[in-house]
């Protein structure tokens, strides 16, 4: 499905020049109308995923306690 960039900069979180800058740049893949570009939605699937998956093992590492150090010994 192809979108605007205004639409893409929305999805993405992201200003629209920044967007258009990537298109620019080729970063992001995009075709010219005539009189703008459009951007095929389906080339972020997999960055969606893989940011899902990013933010899935953040939550993990932030909720794994933190092991006691062996090293330490006790003054008493």
């Amino acid at each position: 499905m192809y979108k605007s960039v205004a639409d893409t900069a929305q999805d993405l979180s992201m200003p629209e020049h920044q967007v258009m800058r990537y298109v620019l740049e080729g970063r992001i893949r995009a075709v010219h109308d005539g009189q703008q570009f459009l951007v095929n939605s389906d080339q972020f699937v997999r960055y969606f995923e893989q940011l899902e998956r990013i933010k899935e093992e953040i939550e993990i590492w932030k909720n794994t306690p933190i092991p006691e150090d062996i090293d330490i010994k006790d003054e008493d």
